[in-house]
């Protein structure tokens, strides 16, 4: 009797972690379809050259990106499949590079919006495409500097032979050595709280410029205080996966499902999820691009009264 008992739970365990994959794999999915849906709306429409709809659109090839490379190196790692070690170095440099870049460019937005709030006569001076390109440049430049340092210290301290094994892909791989897996926490930690910052403070300016505001700006003003704020929940979302590993390797002397459903959940929850807010709190909040997308998605159909308004690129106040 207890050794069936025992082939039972083993079986509903084994059965509870096939399924979670396929989980992540339908989230991941459907956020993929929607970001997939908000590109094509801004490749389609000349009207969102605007430097907020460039910064959005940043944000979501940007995670797009990351979704992708996340899920193909979960599924390498949950089906333990051998990847050559420079390729697999090479993708986890990307993803790292894209952890960094997404919140970089939500503290854009966010001054973007203070700009917009705050210095309107400045703004139209400011946020050309121009000085937008300038900012993005800046932003992956910044990005990028603490992954190629990662990549060019990891190969440094490769060994000749270990540079044409094959591994498992995951970013442990590249943190080895104990003083660089330290220095990157430190250092990941360290620009999530000047991001942080700077939203506080961004916010705390907009919530002081939409009290003073005539009532025709104020709801131009209160839009923008909420997408700030939704935007620092986002980012404090973001900075939640630095702490994950302190919550889940105790629970691995614990219980080994206790463990898996935790580190599964913390990886939809703070690492998939926030990036997958940026389309419902800047898209769909916007009518300009909601009306955009509406009509692409639905060819058409029922929304031939917004047409026009459409494609003429009529001015419609957003967030």
């Amino acid at each position: 009797m207890n050794l069936t008992v025992n082939n039972l739970n083993s079986t509903f365990s084994l059965k509870a972690i096939n399924e979670k994959p396929l989980i992540v794999n339908v989230v991941v999915g459907i956020l993929l379809y929607v970001n997939g849906l908000m590109i094509f709306t801004f490749l389609k429409k000349e009207t969102f050259r605007d430097a907020r709809y460039i910064l959005f659109a940043q944000t979501l090839f940007a995670d797009t990106a990351f979704m992708v490379l996340t899920d193909l190196t979960l599924m390498g790692m949950f089906y333990q499949y051998p990847v050559h070690i420079i390729p697999c170095c090479m993708i986890c440099t990307i993803m790292y590079f894209l952890t960094v870049c997404t919140p970089m460019t939500l503290v854009a937005m966010c001054l973007e919006r203070y700009v917009a709030i705050c210095l309107p006569l400045r703004h139209v001076s400011l946020s050309t495409p121009k000085n937008t390109f300038i900012g993005l440049l800046i932003i992956w430049g910044v990005s990028f500097i603490l992954p190629l340092f990662i990549l060019i210290v990891s190969f440094a301290y490769l060994s000749p032979g270990a540079r044409f094994s094959y591994v498992v892909c995951s970013v442990e791989i590249m943190l080895q050595v104990t003083w660089l897996a330290d220095m990157r926490a430190a250092t990941q930690q360290l620009f999530f709280i000047i991001m942080l910052c700077i939203i506080v403070s961004t916010y705390i300016k907009i919530m002081i410029a939409a009290r003073s505001a005539s009532s025709e700006n104020k709801k131009s003003s209160n839009k923008g205080l909420k997408t700030v704020l939704l935007h620092g929940i986002q980012l404090l979302l973001c900075m939640a996966h630095l702490i994950m590993p302190y919550i889940e390797m105790p629970l691995w002397n614990v219980d080994v499902m206790i463990f898996i459903n935790v580190r599964y959940s913390n990886f939809i929850l703070f690492l998939i999820l926030p990036r997958g807010l940026s389309p419902f709190i800047y898209g769909l909040r916007d009518k300009k691009f909601n009306n955009a997308l509406r009509y692409y998605v639905f060819c058409g159909i029922c929304l031939v009264s917004n047409q026009r308004k459409i494609i003429d690129g009529k001015t419609v106040r957003g967030v």
